[in-house]
């Protein structure tokens, strides 16, 4: 057919009669005429690899295996293959996945039920026409952890063959993360509020105590309206009948929240703040940890928390689109 197509061309025909003769795609002519006029030949030229064993129809059923499964191994396809007599190393499945898919670590998402996805789309559709001024009259509050040690950040190295186990090398790991500290912190859209330090367990008389030392004075610090909102998630000492009787006898209006939220709690990126710039600083033990973190809660300039609340809206309407699911925030 090749040849029939030189032929044609060399008697004076043009593209089109060619295809219209041979019943050939016009592209199909010009590409034969091409590599006649480039190379000399029309036979199949040296190939620099082996061809694949995987055709184009076996290919995007593998792209669909495991666009439904993720989590799919490149073992697993190698026996749907057989069964059609392909036979292929499991590597050179997972080089066919990277023509239109990426390994990447999987990103960790709070497990949301039902209940909780059909919460967080209540609550994004019921706030998004909420004036800017309603979000920038709320105290945020949230309490976490601060490990010593513990900072689980995967991180790269590059070194030499047989140096895996220098020090310069390895990343040093402590029983328990070597001592932590627990925080309660809270902050609105001019900046940081109270940081404090929670001692021994902590409990619903504790958290009371908290509100009362920390939340007024940080309303007074951060300058908010007389009809300021407080956030609390809904861990159990949050919305025991002690705290809430304890809420409403000290006139503390609070903001209905639905749980496995914590993306949609601005105070958790001010939390990834304190925590890399305290860990900078290396604190040998838990005093320290503890100074470093109030020395540099204080530091947090208020432009960062009010950026944070300008952007608020966007956040809700991720939530709509995700339909209460997981967003990138």
């Amino acid at each position: 057919m090749r040849k029939k197509v030189i032929e044609l061309h060399q008697c004076g025909k043009g593209y089109k009669a060619i295809s219209k003769a041979l019943g050939l795609p016009r592209t199909t002519v010009r590409a034969i005429i091409y590599k006649w006029r480039k190379h000399g030949t029309v036979e199949n030229l040296p190939r620099s690899v082996r061809p694949t064993k995987i055709t184009p129809r076996a290919q995007r059923q593998l792209i669909q295996e495991v666009t439904k499964d993720p989590t799919t191994t490149s073992k697993e396809p190698q026996a749907s293959l057989a069964s059609v007599k392909v036979s292929v190393h499991d590597s050179t499945i997972r080089k066919d996945w990277e023509n239109g898919l990426r390994g990447r670590d999987p990103r960790r998402k709070p497990l949301l039920s039902k209940k909780n996805i059909k919460a967080r789309l209540s609550f994004a559709r019921k706030h998004l026409d909420d004036p800017q001024n309603f979000w920038e009259n709320t105290l945020w509050t949230d309490e976490t952890k601060i490990e010593l040690f513990g900072r689980s950040v995967s991180h790269y190295v590059w070194r030499k063959s047989n140096t895996a186990f220098q020090k310069k090398n390895i990343t040093p790991t402590v029983k328990y993360g070597g001592g932590s500290v627990m925080v309660w912190g809270c902050s609105a859209a001019s900046g940081p509020g109270r940081l404090a330090v929670i001692n021994g367990t902590m409990n619903s008389a504790v958290y009371q105590k908290i509100l009362k030392e920390n939340v007024r004075p940080s309303v007074c610090d951060v300058k908010r309206k007389r009809t300021w909102v407080l956030q609390q998630d809904n861990d159990p000492k949050h919305t025991s009948k002690s705290t809430s009787e304890w809420l409403k006898k000290n006139k503390m209006k609070t903001l209905e929240w639905p749980s496995q939220s914590p993306d949609l709690n601005p105070i958790e990126m001010l939390w990834h703040d304190l925590k890399k710039v305290v860990h900078a600083r290396k604190p040998s033990n838990v005093a320290e940890l503890q100074q470093f973190c109030k020395d540099e809660w204080a530091k947090i300039p208020p432009q960062r928390c009010n950026r944070l609340i300008a952007s608020y809206g966007k956040l809700l309407i991720a939530v709509v689109a995700a339909k209460g699911g997981p967003t990138s925030y």
